[in-house]
């Protein structure tokens, strides 16, 4: 008898529909797994054939032939047990064929029959509704990310033992939601906590208002770590396409606790030891990478020099366009990686040039910027330095705004671009096509002389250039300035100029 239980499996960030076929003939006794399967699908025979065992249903001595469908789609994952299990079943006659014939199957089995959570449970349930399915029988640790999919009846099990259960009796086991679930981050740093450094609140506040990179240099306890962990707070709430979007990432990356409600825009802060994998995503088991769980988001890389060079690189695509390609010999995935891209690094190994503290020769402090490429130097568009915060600063807290105060003028900004972006297909000045740019910023004659000396004094490439004119039409956006003005291209090219200062003293 031929039976057919439907399953799915990831691709990406989306998810690809999946049907178990089983057959049992006569022949010479084997349990066959085809159909393009990777190494965990193929050994969830042998935790079937003990767990079947277990239950009461011990497999005859025939030929079992077990099929993932469609074949020239290869399955990966650990949500294959149960609906071979069923297949199985189904096909020695021990329960209807039918009866789940139009129910999605998806959970990992162990030998003591306990079902386990699955990475990726989102997505391939999302995957399964826009296919017709309006049932599902899933882990009970992931009926958190299936009660977020409109016109879907979810069944947890716990147990190969419930499981059964229901397929005899109809009956489900009630299971409470889970009430401890993780935020993203559990404080945010608020600016109000930040002392002095007015320069470097003011790059963050552009940064944010149009998505610019920014890039901050200056010695150890000047304040960068902290300053890069307040930028969340200033970021508008997420909208929930963004919700749904950061949900199947991390229900991809297996952070089931995770809950709709309490979720924020991340904050991702990798170790300068990360690998350029783990940077862009890939690997065995085909994981998003740091920038991907960075999306709608903040990536922030301290200590940007001591990055291997492959990591930094890898960043290039993503900070153009958004989302990455990941190529490997058996498959070709693109995840998206939409990010506020931060990054801090003192200004050579003692961190202290240059002031009469710092102890490193000028081949030192080269060696030590030159692990910085041009072209991704070339891609941050605010760069500013810290300083050390003087005492009475840490005692005078009247400047101290918060982040609520300066979010709202972010939010205004953000609301003028997106009336500006309505037809567009992005939505902030950093998103903006070169083409365009100018056409938004309508500079008048002696404001295209003023970005036109910047440009011979500052030696820009035509990246700087449009991105001198980015930075500029958000300065505009934050003053509510409908034009863009000269003071609006001086305040640009002052934190597009400080980089080009620095690097200069060494060159």
């Amino acid at each position: 008898m031929l039976s057919q239980i439907r399953c799915g499996t990831i691709r990406g960030l989306t998810a690809t529909m999946v049907t178990a076929e089983a057959d049992v003939s006569d022949g010479l006794p084997v349990f066959d797994m085809v159909g393009s399967l990777s190494g965990e699908v193929k050994e969830c025979r042998e935790r079937v054939r003990t767990v079947l065992k277990a239950a009461g249903f011990p497999l005859p001595a025939r030929h079992i032939t077990v099929n993932l469908s469609p074949a020239d789609i290869r399955k990966s994952g650990n949500g294959f047990d149960l609906p071979v299990a069923l297949s199985v079943l189904a096909a020695l006659g021990r329960m209807d064929p039918d009866r789940l014939s139009d129910v999605f199957v998806c959970g990992e089995l162990r030998l003591s029959g306990e079902v386990l959570p699955v990475k990726g449970m989102l997505p391939m349930l999302l995957a399964a509704r826009e296919n017709g399915i309006k049932k599902c029988i899933i882990p009970v640790d992931n009926l958190q990310e299936a009660r977020l999919v409109p016109d879907m009846e979810p069944i947890g099990v716990g147990s190969f033992a419930e499981l059964l259960e229901y397929i005899d009796t109809g009956r489900v086991r009630e299971y409470c939601p889970d009430k401890d679930s993780e935020a993203i981050v559990d404080d945010q740093a608020d600016f109000g906590e930040l002392h002095g450094q007015a320069i470097p609140r003011r790059a963050c506040e552009i940064a944010a208002a149009g998505m610019h990179n920014l890039l901050m240099y200056g010695p150890p306890g000047a304040g960068k770590s902290m300053i890069a962990r307040c930028l969340p707070s200033i970021m508008p709430p997420l909208s929930d396409d963004e919700k749904l979007e950061l949900m199947k990432i991390y229900s991809i990356c297996g952070k089931f606790r995770i809950s709709y409600e309490n979720i924020r825009r991340p904050f991702r802060s990798p170790h300068h030891t990360t690998t350029a994998v783990a940077m862009s995503g890939g690997g065995n088991s085909l994981n998003p990478g740091e920038i991907t769980m960075a999306h709608n988001g903040v990536l922030f890389l301290d200590e940007l020099p001591e990055f291997k060079r492959e990591a930094l690189e890898a960043l290039r695509q993503p900070l153009e366009e958004g989302k990455i390609n990941i190529v490997r010999n058996r498959y070709q995935e693109e995840y998206p990686a939409d990010f506020l891209f931060v990054a801090a690094m003192n200004p050579c190994r003692c961190g202290y040039y240059p002031s009469e503290r710092c102890t490193c020769s000028t081949p030192s402090i080269r060696h030590y910027l030159s692990k910085i490429s041009e072209p991704l130097l070339d891609r941050f568009d605010l760069c500013v330095q810290t300083r050390r915060v003087e005492y009475g600063e840490l005692m005078d807290k009247s400047n101290n705004e918060s982040s609520e105060r300066i979010r709202e003028r972010v939010l205004r900004a953000h609301d003028i671009q997106r009336e500006r972006y309505r037809d567009k297909p992005y939505t902030f000045n950093s998103q903006a096509s070169s083409k365009m740019i100018e056409e938004y910023c309508r500079l008048t004659k002696a404001t295209r002389e003023c970005i036109g000396e910047l440009f011979a004094s500052e030696e820009l490439t035509a990246r700087g250039y449009y991105r001198i004119l980015k930075v500029s039409r958000t300065i505009a956006d934050l003053a509510g300035k409908k034009d863009v003005g000269q003071e609006h291209i001086a305040e640009a090219g002052f934190f597009r100029s400080l980089d080009r200062r620095f690097w200069e003293v060494v060159r």
